[in-house]
C-alpha cells in the first residue's frame, strides 16, 4: 500500500524532546520553544513569531486581534480548511465568500474589492498547496480600504512570493506544523505579527487572557487576568519536536520538490493530451512542494480515477468540500458571486501521496497506474 501521508522524521527528534525533558521545563514557552520563535522570526522577517497548538489556535488569535465584532463581515475563499472562517465566526463575524482562480486555486484578487462594504474588515487569503497569492494586489486594496490582511499560510512555510515569505506578507499569517504538513510537530502551529502593536495583546490572548509573559520578564511584579484569551501554547516537547524539523527544513523541502517534480515531468503528458491539468506555480512564486494534484474533467471522472487508484493500493483524495455549501456556512455566511470555479475544483481535484519519504520505486509505480487508466 500506498499512503497518502506518512509523517517525515529526520533522526533528531526523540534527541530534542530527551533534551527538553531534562532541562526540566516540559509545559509552554520552554528553550525550545523560543529556539523554534527565533527560527521563525530570522527566516521570516517578522517582528514576532510565537508558537501555538494549532493553526487554529493561530487564527483564533488573529481573529481577536483584529477586533472584528457582531455584524462585521471578513473576505476569504470558500475553497479552505473550516479554521479559516470558523476563527471570525467565533468573534461574531460574516465570512464573505468570493471565487478562487481556475490556475492556482487562490482567492481571485481581481473580485475582492467589488465585495467590500462598509463592514468589511479584513481579508484572508490562503496560499493553497504552498502557492502564493497575488498578495500585491490584495495589500494594495487592503490599504486603499483600510482592511487588515491575514494570511493563511497553513500549507506555505519555505514557500515565497516575489522572494517575500508567505505569511510574513499580511499584517499577521498562521503556519500550521500538523502531521500533514511539511515541517511538522505532530500538532502545532506559529502565529506570525509583522506589526509590534499587535505583539503585546497577541502574548495576553495566547496566555488564556493573562499578563504572564510580562511577569516572566520582570516588566511588572505579579500576572492578572487582563484580556480574553485561552490557553494557546503547546508544549515544550512539541517545540523540540518541531526544531529538529525546523533545522533540517531546507533539506525537507528539496526532497518534497523533487517528488514533485518527478510528478510533474512524468504526467505532463495527461495534459497536453488534454485529459487532466497539472498545478500551476506563477513566475513570481515559489513553492514547497507541498501538494500534486490534478484537476480531472468532472466528479464523475475523478471518483472513478481514486477508486482505480485505490483497488491498486494508492491512496489518493479530493480536498475541502466549499465552506459556502455547507451546513454552517449555510447558516453564517454568504457568497459573493457564484463560485463557479470553487464548485468546479472541489469536484475536480484529487490529490496524490506525497511525504517526504516517498521512494522513487513507489512514485514510478504510481506514475505507471495513472498513466495505465488514461491509456497513455
Amino acid at each position: 500500500m500506498i499512503p497518502f501521508n506518512k509523517p517525515y522524521l529526520t533522526g533528531n527528534e526523540a534527541d530534542y524532546i530527551q533534551r527538553s525533558l531534562l532541562a526540566g521545563h516540559v509545559a509552554g514557552d520552554g528553550n525550545f520553544s523560543k529556539d523554534c520563535h527565533r527560527w521563525l522570526e530570522k527566516n521570516t522577517g517578522v517582528t514576532k513569531a510565537l508558537l501555538t497548538h494549532s493553526c487554529t489556535g493561530a487564527l483564533d488569535i488573529a481573529a481577536l486581534l483584529s477586533g472584528v465584532k457582531q455584524g462585521d463581515e471578513v473576505i476569504l475563499p470558500s475553497f479552505t480548511f473550516v479554521s479559516t472562517a470558523n476563527a471570525f465566526v467565533l468573534c461574531g463575524a460574516t465570512p464573505v465568500f468570493v471565487d478562487i482562480r481556475p490556475d492556482t486555486q487562490n482567492i481571485d484578487e481581481t473580485l475582492i474589492e467589488d465585495a467590500i462594504t462598509e463592514r468589511t474588515k479584513a481579508i484572508v487569503p490562503v496560499h493553497y498547496a504552498g502557492v502564493g497569492c497575488e498578495m500585491d494586489a490584495i495589500m494594495d486594496i487592503a490599504k486603499r480600504h483600510d482592511l487588515l490582511v491575514i494570511e493563511d499560510a497553513a500549507q506555505g512555510l519555505m514557500s515565497t512570493y516575489k522572494g517575500r515569505p508567505l505569511g510574513a506578507i499580511g499584517d499577521m499569517g498562521a503556519f500550521s506544523f500538523h502531521e500533514t504538513k511539511n515541517i511538522i510537530a505532530g500538532e502545532g502551529g506559529a502565529l506570525l505579527l509583522r506589526d509590534k502593536t499587535f505583539v503585546e495583546r497577541a502574548e495576553i490572548i495566547r496566555e488564556k487572557g493573562t499578563n504572564r509573559q510580562q511577569f516572566f520578564r520582570g516588566q511588572v511584579d505579579k500576572y492578572t487576568w487582563s484580556d480574553v484569551g485561552s490557553s494557546y501554547l503547546p508544549s515544550d516537547m512539541n517545540a523540540a519536536f518541531l526544531m529538529a524539523q525546523l533545522d533540517q527544513a531546507e533539506k525537507i523541502t528539496e526532497a518534497r520538490l523533487n517528488i514533485w517534480n518527478r510528478y510533474y515531468d512524468a504526467l505532463k503528458v495527461l495534459e497536453d493530451k488534454g485529459l487532466a491539468r497539472l498545478p500551476k506555480i506563477p513566475q513570481e512564486c515559489t513553492h514547497n512542494g507541498h501538494m500534486f494534484y490534478l484537476l480531472l474533467p468532472d466528479l464523475e471522472s475523478r471518483t472513478d480515477f481514486i477508486a482505480f487508484l485505490k483497488e491498486n493500493d494508492i491512496h489518493a483524495y479530493f480536498h475541502y468540500v466549499p465552506l459556502h455549501s455547507s451546513p454552517k456556512g449555510l447558516k453564517s455566511s454568504r457568497a459573493h458571486g457564484d463560485l463557479k470555479n470553487t464548485i468546479e475544483t472541489a469536484e475536480r481535484l484529487v490529490r496524490l501521496p506525497l511525504f517526504g519519504d516517498l521512494s522513487e520505486e513507489d512514485q514510478n509505480f504510481v506514475v505507471s497506474k495513472i498513466l495505465s487508466y488514461f491509456g497513455v
